[in-house]
C-alpha cells in the first residue's frame, strides 16, 4: 500500500465515527488493516530487528507480589522508544498517525484533555506460555487516560498460539477477547473500566503500546510525586538527606 494512501486516510472520520462513539459505548474499540501490508511490514521488521539484537528487556511491575515470581506474572520483553531513533522510520510513523487520531477525538473523549502521551513500549512475548495476568494500566491516578495498543502478529491462529488480550469491562456480565492480529490498532480506556490480561502465547507475539495522559490528572500526579519525594527527604537522617 502506498504512503500517498496512508496520508490520504480519512483520520477524521476514523476518530469522530468509530473510535469516539465505541469508547463511550463499549469502553473500547479496534480499527483492522490500519497501515496495510507494506507499511505493517516495514514497523515489523523494525521490532523484529530490536527483538533478535537484544535490546527488549525483561518487563517489570510496578508493585511487589510476594510468593509469586514476576515472570509467572508478567513475561514479556519490551524497549521503550520514541519513534524518532535510527532504523525506526516506520514506527515513527505509526506513532504520529496514531497521535493525529487521538488529537482529532479532541474534547469528544468526556472529561479528559490529552496533550501528551508516553514513549512506546514495544512488547514481546517469546512463545512459551508467558502472558500477563489480570490488571488495570492505571489503577491510581497517575494521569494515563487511553491504551492504545498496534499488534504485528502475522498468520496469527489464537486457537493454536493464544496470546488473547481479554477484558473485563467493569460493571458487565461479559468479556471481551481481541485476538493480536497483524495491523490491528486497539483503543481503550486505561482505568479501572477496563482490567485486562493477556492469556499465555505459544507463539512469539509482538505488539506497541502507548498511553495518552489526560492533562490535568497528570499534572496531579507529579505533583503527588514531588510531595511524597520532599516528604521522605524530611524524615529521613541527616546523612541520608543530603
Amino acid at each position: 500500500m502506498p504512503l500517498r494512501y496512508i496520508a490520504n486516510i480519512d483520520l477524521e472520520k476514523l476518530a469522530l465515527e468509530h473510535i469516539v462513539p465505541r469508547l463511550h459505548d463499549t469502553g473500547f474499540c479496534y480499527l483492522d488493516s490500519f497501515l496495510g501490508e507494506v507499511i505493517g511490514d516495514c514497523v515489523l521488521e523494525q521490532v523484529k530487528c530490536m527483538h533478535y539484537c537484544g535490546a527488549l528487556k525483561d518487563g517489570l511491575l510496578a508493585g511487589r507480589c510476594q510468593g509469586m515470581s514476576q515472570s509467572h506474572l508478567r513475561g514479556d520483553k519490551i524497549a521503550w522508544i520514541a519513534g524518532t531513533e535510527e532504523g525506526c522510520e516506520a514506527i515513527g510513523f505509526l506513532l504520529s498517525l496514531i497521535d493525529r487520531l487521538v488529537l482529532l477525538c479532541g474534547s469528544r473523549l468526556g472529561k479528559y484533555y490529552v496533550k501528551e502521551r508516553s514513549k512506546a513500549m514495544v512488547a514481546c512475548y517469546p512463545g512459551n506460555g508467558s502472558g500477563y495476568v489480570r490488571h488495570v494500566d492505571n489503577p491510581n491516578g497517575d494521569g494515563r487516560c487511553i491504551t492504545c495498543i498496534y499488534y504485528l502478529n502475522k498468520n496469527w491462529d489464537s486457537k493454536v498460539h493464544g496470546g488473547v488480550l481479554r477484558i473485563f469491562p467493569d460493571g458487565k456480565s461479559y468479556v471481551a477477547d481481541v485476538e493480536p492480529l497483524f495491523d490491528r490498532l486497539l483503543f481503550f480506556w486505561s482505568d479501572r473500566r477496563n482490567p485486562h490480561e493477556v492469556q499465555p502465547s505459544y507463539a512469539t507475539r509482538y505488539a506497541m503500546t502507548v498511553w495518552y495522559f489526560d492533562a490535568e490528572e497528570r499534572a496531579e500526579a507529579k505533583q503527588k510525586f514531588r510531595n511524597l519525594n520532599a516528604a521522605k527527604k524530611k524524615e529521613a537522617p541527616p546523612s541520608e538527606a543530603e
